[in-house]
């Protein structure tokens, strides 16, 4: 075979360091766009951004050029850099230290899209850590509680 063909598309989901509900509607969409915006330099195409005050969900259509490992580190220290220059009240701004990523089925693109799209709505009935779990369970990732949560 003389290419390389691929195409996954990847869930990514990552919170603020203890959950710290700092993600406000002031700088919400912005970093949205940020976060995109990262991805698309690293070839990943994203889909949908989205989250809620305390965590984000990217879609995104993982580059054959990157390790999963690398564009979340990316993603994450460009990102916390950034939102400490928006306001002065985000200087101490940290993502927490892990990640989920779960592999998206292209024919459930518009769901999970959907689901990004409507976190607003979603967290009124759900914490950012049940949302987790359910995750977890769903994708059957073996966990350790004590490990999940920083």
């Amino acid at each position: 075979m003389g290419q390389s063909l691929v195409k996954n598309y990847i869930h990514i989901v990552f919170s603020t360091k203890y959950r710290n509900p700092l993600i406000h509607h002031s700088v919400r969409e912005e970093l949205y766009h940020y976060l995109g915006g990262i991805c698309k330099n690293l070839e990943c195409h994203p889909i949908q951004v989205g989250g809620h005050v305390d965590h984000v969900h990217i879609l995104c259509m993982m580059s054959k050029k990157i390790a999963l490992m690398k564009l979340v580190a990316e993603i994450k220290a460009s990102s916390s850099k950034w939102i400490k220059t928006k306001n002065y009240l985000l200087k101490d701004f940290y993502w927490q230290n892990g990640y989920g990523a779960f592999s998206v089925n292209p024919t459930q693109l518009d769901i999970v899209k959907a689901y990004i799209e409507n976190q607003e709505e979603h967290h009124k009935k759900k914490t950012f850590q049940d949302e987790y779990r359910i995750f977890l369970k769903k994708y059957k990732v073996d966990y350790d509680e004590k490990y999940v949560w920083d």
